[in-house]
């Protein structure tokens, strides 16, 4: 563990300030609905935190970075995102301080808290650290992330109690804005500032998707006759992380199945980083080496909608987004349960 030998001093602050959170109970008036911001010092990026803890069940800090961060907890709480969707946790882009029960801490969070001397006892007293990613594994934080969430567990001890003195203290002038404690360096020390702030406005990321294989294209307008069949398609985050460097990665798991017969076409498993042009290749190999061309294309996420219209535009081939798909959801269900009894 080199990061004992490097910054055990900072590490051991961080513990500090998670107990002196966690004494203070604050989930008994707040709910998980009172947002509000602290900024980071080293880079002016603000973390919106949420306090869990109010239904008894789960107690923590969540800290969610940037706009970005923000915007995936908003849909969240909102309901624009299934809490039970597979994907769900795929929009969580946050700093986690927990408090679980011992059997929860895995063997390097033990032995942190050996190697600095720091005794925990009881359910719900355990301190964990997490940096939740998108597409990626809950992982062990870096140094940086160790010294800011040390930071606003500091800030939010105090933000939280003048909360319980003042329900109000979150109520903004106008709508849009929130509670955020900004940070300046005067002589190297950091002073706070309570203010309101509007976060940035995130423009919608425009996809730049490979260009389609012409001449497959071609070959599949001259050889293939379409079929009267439906596919049903969706690509979604494996439940199960893959080991491939330091930090485990969930992959994207692409599935064709058809709608009247229910019968899994073909599926494709790779990283998320990559899955465009892989995903567009199966597709089309999977239409030569089966000979027919669908007449239509069933989906029911705006993403794959996006994916595959123009593929579908230039085969000819209809695409409707659903609100479900039974067929396609039947076979990822199959999937996971084969998935969890091998892993």
């Amino acid at each position: 563990m080199s990061e004992l030998n490097s910054y055990s001093g900072e590490l051991k602050n961080l513990y500090q300030a998670a107990s002196n959170f966690k004494t203070l109970k604050c989930w008994e008036w707040m709910y998980d609905s009172d947002i509000f911001g602290i900024e980071n010092p080293e880079n002016g990026q603000i973390g919106y935190c949420c306090v869990m803890g109010n239904l008894g069940e789960v107690f923590a800090l969540a800290v969610y970075l940037g706009s970005e961060g923000l915007e995936g907890y908003l849909k969240t709480s909102s309901g624009k995102i299934d809490p039970n969707d597979m994907n769900a946790l795929h929009f969580q882009d946050c700093l986690m301080a927990s408090f679980e029960n011992r059997d929860y801490l895995a063997k390097k969070d033990l032995d942190i808290i050996k190697a600095l001397g720091l005794k925990f006892r009881g359910k719900n007293e355990w301190p964990l650290f997490r940096n939740y990613k998108p597409g990626f594994h809950p992982w062990y934080l870096q140094r940086d992330e160790v010294n800011y969430l040390t930071l606003v567990l500091e800030q939010a001890t105090d933000i939280c109690q003048k909360f319980k003195e003042n329900q109000k203290l979150f109520n903004p002038p106008q709508k849009g804005l929130y509670f955020v404690r900004t940070a300046c360096k005067k002589g190297g020390v950091i002073c706070w500032n309570d203010q309101w702030y509007k976060p940035k406005h995130l423009r919608a990321k425009q996809k730049a998707y490979p260009d389609l294989d012409e001449f497959s294209l071609r070959r599949i307008k001259k050889n293939i006759r379409q079929s009267h069949r439906i596919w049903e398609l969706d690509f979604f985050y494996s439940p199960f992380g893959i080991n491939e460097g330091e930090r485990p990665y969930f992959p994207f798991i692409f599935l064709i199945v058809d709608h009247d017969s229910q019968e899994l076409i073909n599926f494709h498993i790779t990283n998320h980083t990559t899955y465009e042009r892989e995903f567009f290749e199966k597709f089309l190999n999977t239409i030569e080496n089966d000979k027919y061309l669908p007449r239509s294309l069933l989906v029911k996420r705006a993403e794959t909608h996006n994916l595959f219209s123009t593929i579908a535009q230039q085969l000819n081939v209809k695409i409707d987004l659903k609100n479900t798909l039974v067929s396609l959801e039947e076979a990822q269900e199959d999937m996971f349960q084969y998935f969890s009894k091998r892993f």
